[in-house]
């Protein structure tokens, strides 16, 4: 068996059965962050169940619930939405409901992140990841001090127009209220007038908006810094070679729990449930946070990590770093005004 990667939907046969996990048989269809899962956590599912992964890609949870609600639901089985999008999702449906028993290994799901706010006791999700999200800075050009959120907004001469702003409109709105110091989801008149006036005068600012490619551009040098996920940024540093540095703000940075999600309408549900099983075992997820670099939310998988990840510098903020806060949900009006601000800020 082998890995199916797509980069669109297509129409699935229906009907396939299974009696167990050992003698399943069909495919389950995921719609998953691009360069999230390794090649050897994939062949170790088709091979233990007889199921093919297929896996198509996104690079926002924004990108993710576009296509979804422009027909991609029955489509795919399970997406890997973060957190707030979860609870968006949840709220509008999208999402089946995992029954009690489905999953014989629910009970490795740590419990901090087990009753959590958006899916409380875990309904219609499994923790994937977590980890945060701030910004990088090479420190071939630039060898100040970059633990604020100026380096993004109000920065120096010498990332001036080299900086890569991820494609993800609640990440950058989110960091962007964080430099304020403003709700994310603020109401205020005022507090909207100065988070547009922000994002388009630092737009002159910036070289791009890449998700997809925001590791690579830093470690080829075509950017000097940029909006990252801690664990592409040691990624980076590590595998690559990069002299970059993942900063803290005083200001404070972004934190996210990425998380499988069962979808409405799957048409491959019993192996959905099954892929899902799979990753709550320590073993499977060990594979999986050793790949990605982030972290996991199961009990036991420390067992399987290697331990170097522990000591990772992009895992440990310094006392003076502010707090790592969840992105909010917003309501209609508010994220509609949003909305507008990132279409115009993206022309």
């Amino acid at each position: 068996m082998h890995r199916q990667l797509r980069t669109s939907a297509i129409a699935l046969c229906t009907g396939l059965g299974f009696a167990t996990a050992a003698v399943a048989e069909g495919e389950v269809v995921v719609y998953h962050w691009f360069e999230y899962i390794p090649q050897e956590l994939v062949d170790k599912f088709e091979a233990e169940t007889g199921i093919t992964m297929v896996i198509d890609t996104y690079d926002s949870n924004e990108a993710m619930l576009a296509s979804l609600r422009a027909g991609g639901m029955g489509t795919y089985d399970v997406a890997v939405p973060g957190d707030y999008m979860v609870q968006i999702m949840r709220d509008n449906d999208m999402l089946d409901t995992i029954e009690e028993g489905e999953l014989s290994n629910h009970g490795n799901i740590l419990p901090e992140w087990l009753d959590v706010d958006y899916d409380p006791g875990r309904r219609h999700s499994i923790p994937y990841q977590w980890g945060s999200t701030s910004f990088s800075v090479n420190r071939d050009v630039y060898d100040g001090a970059i633990n604020t959120t100026d380096i993004i907004f109000n920065p120096p001469e010498e990332l001036s127009g080299r900086i890569n702003m991820l494609a993800s409109q609640g990440e950058v709105m989110a960091l962007a209220a964080i430099h304020l110091g403003i709700p994310m989801c603020s109401p205020d008149r005022d507090d909207m007038q100065a988070l547009n006036d922000l994002l388009m005068g630092s737009r002159e600012h910036w070289l791009s908006f890449n998700s997809d490619t925001a590791r690579e551009i830093l470690v080829s040098g075509d950017a000097a810094a940029g909006m990252i996920y801690d664990g592409f940024s040691a990624r980076g540093r590590i595998e690559e070679g990069a002299n970059i540095e993942y900063a803290f703000p005083t200001q404070g940075y972004i934190a996210w729990m990425d998380n499988m999600v069962l979808l409405n309408d799957a048409p491959n549900r019993e192996n959905a449930i099954i892929l899902m099983d799979f990753l709550l075992e320590p073993e499977n997820v060990g594979m999986l946070t050793n790949f990605t670099q982030y972290s996991a939310g199961i009990a036991g998988v420390d067992d399987y990590l290697d331990p170097e990840l522990a000591a990772q510098p992009e895992r440990n903020p310094p006392e003076d770093a502010g707090p790592a806060v969840f992105i909010d949900v917003c309501d209609q009006q508010t994220q509609e005004i949003h909305d507008r601000m990132w279409t115009a800020l993206r022309r």
